[in-house]
Order: structure tokens, then sequence, then C-alpha cells
């Protein structure tokens, strides 16, 4: 591998900003107090806990109280989605999308496999753009609906869900609706206040803080039920000692993701563009998965066809660039992502996909170096294969 690392796999994991690590550090090493404990050393961490609840609050247009500090984004979806299922037991029916991330398509699986498919899971379908169709949607809600659960952006491709319009189409059936927002947060404005949206899930290390630390926006109001039962921490929503340097660190991630929105919705958007327009006409056979417009700012998944997006992965690793593959091969299996196949994207393609995802730290040099990288990388793997043949 080069001594150079180029990173565009920021939809997996961010780096941590300086300035965060910097916010972190006391609650590491003086401020060790446990926040519950009455003494005014003790009272110093739980400013921070309140500060960062504010911050977080601030991010997303919501009251501090609905901030429930949690672990990551997959404890704040089994919390949202466990929470309406127990609060409504009479309804059996959940809905939600072929496309969601497995913490919550697996989830509603389980709940179904696990009491005798006492309950129905609707996956909604998305068309070839990864795009849902609203009229399926509103056909599927129904009186026995316990909660709706739609991601607000897709990872793998970036595209972008209509939430707005769901959440208030539920809203007038009284059904609860949740989103994971992990994708989405810090990307693209998001006004809570605004929103009929009961449930939303963000994760810490999606948007330059520590991994293991979380949040689930309650809305005011909203019946719930706790996953994790113990102490009176979090006002009884979620027991167990806060991780406070990890909190800290979201509430300051949070606090630059309102000053960085502008730069993600501009200057990350115009690399993403320059390095999609950039291997799609220098490199034959490539695909553009998901809509164009409507997606993140800072994500493109292109499929080259003919060739395995491992290989391809392996290949940009020996010079430093770090990206993902749209299949699932890297994990040992043979199946190319369920985003893609949802999405109808041919077996030739799905099979070669790689998900790049930018952050504020990307470089025009990067994009140009990755750019130079790509099509003999290609080029090299299409030889070897069996099913190519130059036009």
């Amino acid at each position: 591998m080069s001594g150079r690392i180029i990173y565009l796999d920021n939809n997996a994991t961010t780096p941590v900003d300086p300035e965060v690590r910097a916010a972190m550090m006391p609650y590491l090493t003086d401020l060790y107090g446990n926040p519950s404990s009455m003494y005014s050393f003790a009272g110093e961490v739980a400013a921070g806990l309140k500060r960062a609840r504010a911050q977080v609050a601030a991010l997303i247009g919501a009251m501090p109280e609905e901030i429930t500090f949690t672990s990551c984004g997959t404890e704040s979806d089994s919390t949202a989605i466990l929470s309406a299922v127990r609060t409504f037991p009479e309804k059996r029916h959940i809905i939600t999308t072929r496309v969601e991330h497995p913490a919550v398509k697996n989830l509603c699986e389980n709940i179904s496999l696990f009491t005798g498919h006492k309950y129905r899971v609707t996956q909604l379908k998305v068309d070839d753009r990864g795009m849902l169709d609203l009229a399926e949607y509103e056909a599927a809600l129904s009186d026995d609906t316990a909660v709706v659960s739609v991601m607000w952006a897709n990872n793998e491709t970036g595209v972008i869900f209509p939430i707005a319009e769901m959440a208030r189409m539920a809203k007038k059936r009284g059904i609860l609706f949740h989103t994971d927002a992990v994708q989405a947060v810090g990307k693209v404005p998001i006004d809570l206040a605004a929103l009929d949206v009961d449930f939303l899930s963000l994760s810490g290390h999606k948007l330059h803080a520590p991994k293991g630390v979380g949040v689930l926006y309650v809305k005011k109001g909203t019946l719930f039920t706790p996953f994790l039962i113990g102490g009176h921490q979090e006002r009884g929503r979620r027991g167990g000692t806060e991780n406070v340097a990890s909190i800290v660190a979201l509430g300051k991630a949070c606090e630059l993701a309102v000053s960085h929105m502008a730069q993600e919705n501009s200057r990350v958007r115009a690399l993403r563009d320059r390095l999609e327009e950039g291997l799609l006409a220098r490199i034959p056979k490539s695909i553009l998965n998901g809509d164009k417009i409507n997606r993140l700012p800072n994500t493109c998944n292109i499929s080259f066809e003919y060739v395995e997006g491992e290989a391809i992965l392996l290949h940009m690793n020996r010079e430093g660039i770090c990206a993902s593959s749209g299949s699932a091969c890297t994990s040992g299996s043979l199946e190319p992502s369920h985003v893609l196949r949802a999405m109808g994207v041919p077996f030739t393609a799905a099979h070669g996909s790689i998900r790049f995802s930018l952050s504020v730290y990307n470089t025009e040099e990067e994009i140009d170096f990755v750019l130079d990288t790509m099509p003999p990388i290609i080029a090299s793997l299409r030889k070897l294969s069996p099913f190519w043949k130059e036009d």
C-alpha cells in the first residue's frame, strides 16, 4: 500500500474532528466524576451533558428534553421500534423498506420470526433509481400498523426519502413514525419541530465524533417504553451511567456540523460531482446507482460492469484509497447488496459496485489522484474477466 491515505468511506465512519477530540479530553482525565452524584465536582460533569444535549437538539431542530443518549444508531433504532410495538401491543403490522440498514431490516424481520409471525412486515419496494412509491406506502398504512420505520437517506446510494410527507401520512392515521437518520444528520438540514416524526436515530461516528455514542430523539408527548431499564439516567429513558466523554464529543460535533452544513452542500458536493463525472466519462460500462439529484451531497455509488467489487477494493487499497463495495462479498457472501438487488441493478453490475462517500476533509488533489488511478485498475481487472469484451 502507498504511504498516503485517501479516505472516501465516510458513510462507514468518519475521522474524529480535532476540535471534537479536544472537547472530550477533559472528561477522560480531570472531569471523571459520575454526573448523577450530588457534589459540585460531579456537577461540572453534568453540565457537560447538559451542554451536549442542547448542541444535538440545535442541529436537528428539537428540544433538549427530547434527546436521549444511547450507545449507537443501532440501539436507537431498536429502542424506537420496540417501544412502538410495546406501546400498541394490539397492532401487529410494521412498515419499512427493502433498502433499510440491517439495524432496522433485520430487527423487523426478527420481530416477526420470534413471535411466530404474529407480526406482518411490509417492506416497501424501490424503483431503479432507489426511490419509493408513495401510493404503495399509503395503501400499506392500516389501523393495524404499529410503526413505520423509513431511513432518511440510504447508506449505499445516498438517495433521500420524502420523510416529511411520509410522517404526515402516518400521523393522519395515528401511526408512530421512526426514521433512521444516521446518514443524513449533519449533511442536510433537519428541523424536527416542523415535522410529524416521532422517533429519529443518529450516530456520532458518522459526523466526526467517536464510535460508541448515539442519540434517540423522542418527540415530546410520544408514548415511550425504555429498551434498557435501570437507573434514573436520561430521565428514565435509558438506564446506565452516561458515556460522558463521548457524549460531550458528540455535542461538539453537532455544533461543528451546523457550521459545516453549507460546505457539505457546496464544496463537498462539487468534489463528489467531479469524481463521479470523471469516473463515468473515463471508464466505459460504468453506471451510477441511485437518483442523480435527490441524494446526499457526499455520496455516489458506481457500478463497474464485469469486475468484482472485492478485487477493485484490493487494488484501490494498494494505492491508499479507502472506499466500500456495494457487494456483500467482503463479508464472505457471493450475494450482491440487498439495496442494489431491490433496485434491479443487473447482476453483472451489482457485483462491481463501489460506494464513494466524501467529507469536508477531502481535497481536489485527492479526487484527481483517484480519477487518474481508477481507470487502469478497472481495465486491468477486466482483462482477467471471461465476460468482458472490448467494444
